[in-house]
């Protein structure tokens, strides 16, 4: 009988985290924390319940692990904008682009329903805290502003203009999830809230 090398078993082990993570994910989006158990998510997964405890140990964890990866990605993809070389407009419309993507939706429901459930794990409320909307917002004020210097974006309070933004992209997402509608066809609509 051969003998299957470290890589083959680490890679196997790596492939079967990510699809408890992906089954944990979708559940958790809609159900919460709270809502959702382990039996569910190996139901999703299509694995045993034992088996996922081989990988997790607790639906905390797992949770709080999904946070830490939607908020990491979210703050990549806003350090990234700034590193476009383009204008303020084509930077904010392509990180509009990236939250309206249809592979992120999960994520950011994941975060909606760790920002607002009972029963969320004191490890993901801290790992919350280190991410504030406050601070997205503080590090994309200087796209607004130049914008609104080069005539691209109307004149007002960039933080509240920022924050109007993306609270309208928010509700966007979140009505998403009952409706069929794709929004990455809105984006130039939704631009107009910015534009000058």
């Amino acid at each position: 009988m051969m003998k299957v090398n470290e890589n083959q078993t680490e890679h196997i082990y790596d492939e079967r985290r990510e699809q408890i993570k992906r089954a944990a994910l979708k559940l958790f989006a809609y159900r919460g924390i709270t809502g959702t158990k382990m039996s569910m998510i190996a139901d999703e997964a299509g694995i045993s319940q034992g088996l996922t405890y081989r990988y997790f140990n607790s639906k905390e964890e797992l949770f709080t692990e999904l946070i830490q990866e939607a908020m990491d990605e979210s703050q990549s993809a806003i350090k990234n904008i700034h590193h476009l070389p383009s204008t303020p407009t084509e930077q904010i419309r392509a990180l509009t682009k990236i939250m309206l993507d249809e592979s992120h939706k999960h994520y950011f429901l994941l975060v909606q329903q760790a920002q607002t459930s009972e029963g969320v794990p004191e490890r993901t409320k801290q790992v919350l805290e280190q991410y504030s909307s406050k601070d997205t917002i503080d590090q994309l004020l200087p796209i607004l502003i130049k914008g609104q210097q080069t005539g691209e974006f109307c004149a007002g309070d960039p933080f509240r203009l920022l924050l109007l933004y993306f609270s309208v992209i928010s509700g966007l997402i979140l009505q998403g999830v009952h409706s069929e509608a794709n929004w990455l066809e809105e984006v130039d609509s939704l631009m107009k809230i910015l534009m000058k």
